[in-house]
């Protein structure tokens, strides 16, 4: 069975989790960790920022465990690091941003903005590089 597990502390809708499921659908492995990347997207030039997305099977169903978006901080090609932005960490309970850390709760009106953003970049203007990595 390849669903995702809906019961979740953030609303993740079934616009994100189908496409999902279907990105995942017949795998044999237990942990997935997708990564989803614009090939433009420099510290220079902007563009898309990455997001990765790590998932686990448990018993007959997926566990989403979390959402994490990259961003590049500082000048130039020399003097920039790619970092969390964003990260939604289901299995702690916790959301992170540049600002700190709180309770994944406290996200509940900002993340489904993220997630059609998110959506809209993958599926409707087709943005990124999706690749999966197997444990």
């Amino acid at each position: 069975m390849n669903t995702i597990n809906k019961e979740l502390a953030l609303p993740v809708s079934d616009s994100l989790l189908l496409p999902l499921e279907k990105l995942i659908s017949n795998t044999p492995h237990d942990a997935l960790t997708i990564n989803f990347r614009d090939p433009n997207y420099s510290a220079e030039h902007g563009g898309f920022h990455p997001v990765e997305m790590r998932l686990e099977r448990k018993a007959e169903q997926w566990t989403l465990c979390y959402i994490t978006e990259f961003c590049f901080v500082g000048q130039g090609s020399g003097y920039s690091e790619l970092v969390k932005e964003l990260d939604f960490d289901f299995s702690f309970g916790v959301f992170q941003s540049i600002n700190g850390e709180i309770l994944i709760e406290a996200a509940k009106e900002f993340y489904p903005i993220w997630e059609q953003n998110f959506v809209c970049y993958w599926l409707d203007l087709e943005m990124f590089e999706v690749s999966i990595s197997t444990d």
